[in-house]
């Protein structure tokens, strides 16, 4: 290449007209022949990638893969909580320790839950500071409700 045609090239930039069209003849050419071997790799890697995003957003809410669909939403941690303060209470009324108090502890707890469940689905319909006020009110008054039904089952 001579001097003049490189200096040249060099104003033009790198990605000429003419490259272009070459690239997109190449592309034709070889496109057909490479799609359908990468095609399955692209898709099997986009599914492990989906599938390794699912179990974190699992494991960040504390649930099963399974259950992810559940949870959704700004409040989505929330409904998680609640849920498993509502087992921690089917647990509480199975156990054989289980007092006639510890029943109804948990009889007034669930309805506690279902309200407090209520307030979460109202506020993702909230603007913003209202929603992070409730959801700060509900996350305390969870962590009470957690409070006490350790207590009760002896943790």
């Amino acid at each position: 290449m001579g001097r003049k045609k490189i200096e040249k090239e060099a104003e033009q930039g790198l990605f000429t007209p003419k490259k272009a069209r070459n690239a997109i003849a190449v592309a034709k050419v070889v496109g057909p022949a490479v799609i359908p071997v990468v095609a399955p790799f692209a898709v099997q890697a986009a599914g492990a990638a989906r599938d390794a995003y699912d179990r974190y957003q699992a494991r960040k809410l504390g649930v099963d893969v399974g259950r992810l669909g559940e949870f959704t939403g700004r409040g989505a941690r929330l409904h998680a909580r609640i849920a498993g303060v509502g087992e921690g209470l089917d647990d509480l009324r199975a156990s054989a320790k289980a007092t006639e108090e510890d029943t109804k502890f948990a009889d007034r707890a669930a309805g506690t839950l279902h309200q407090l469940a209520a307030s979460v689905r109202a506020a993702e319909r909230m603007p913003t500071a209202r929603r992070k006020a409730a959801h700060r009110a509900v996350a305390s008054e969870l962590d009470h409700l957690e409070g006490q039904l350790l207590h009760r089952l002896g943790i």
